[in-house]
Order: structure tokens, then sequence, then C-alpha cells
């Protein structure tokens, strides 16, 4: 359904230090910086990429957005939400867990990136 996610970063670089290691704790390489400072993701699915605004203001989050990456078990989920906080990222929400809804049993683990950003790790158990 996507073909890529773009997230506005302040700090394109102390952002990519965090994103190298929770997706690297999924699996993924590092990002890729281009010539014009932005940090790409590239898997055989889409592109996560990271670019300081075009309009020159401030990134700041989006009130009520997540940007969900799929954990493939629960020990990857907090594999990525330990190297999170260990790499400029903070807490928020429940601790990561199991959660019941709709869709089943999830387990997700939640963070903020480095520029306030609303992450998750999800991985649909059973």
């Amino acid at each position: 359904m996507f073909s890529h996610i773009m997230l506005g970063a302040n700090d394109v670089q102390e952002s990519k230090v965090f994103y190298d290691a929770i997706l690297g704790a999924l699996g993924y390489e590092p990002g890729v910086i281009d010539e014009k400072g932005r940090c790409f993701y590239f898997t055989n699915t889409g592109v996560f990429a990271l670019s300081k605004p075009i309009d020159g203001e401030a990134a700041c989050h989006g009130n009520g957005s997540t940007i969900g990456f799929q954990a493939k078990n629960a020990e990857s989920a907090d594999t990525w939400y330990a190297a999170g906080l260990a790499n400029g990222g903070t807490a928020c929400e429940d601790v990561p867990g199991i959660r019941s809804g709709a869709i089943g049993e999830l387990y997700l683990a939640y963070l903020r990136d480095p520029s306030g950003n609303k992450i998750c790790a999800l991985h649909k158990v059973g």
C-alpha cells in the first residue's frame, strides 16, 4: 500500500544513529545518506526516510500519528525498544507488552524518536 514514509528530523545524523539502532534490532541495514543530507532505509517492500523539513521550519511530530514497524516476535520488539532507549529515544505509552484489540492480541512497544515522532514495534501474537 505504501511506497515510502518520510519523517521530519531536526538533526538527521542524530536520528540516523537512533534509527540505525532500532531498525538494526529488527534486521535492517543502516540508513544511507544522500547528497541532500536525507537518510534512506531501503527494503523490498518500501522505503523509510528521514529529512529536515523542506520549508525550513523545525520538525515536529503529528499529534495522533504513529509509525509502526513489524517485529518477528516479542523478543525482537523488546530489543528494538531497548536499542531506542539507549540511542536517544524516550518511552511513551505503556511499557512493552500484550494488548488485546479487534484484530486479536498484539505485542506492542512504543517510543518517541529524537525529534518527538511516535513509533511502535508490533508483533501479532498467534
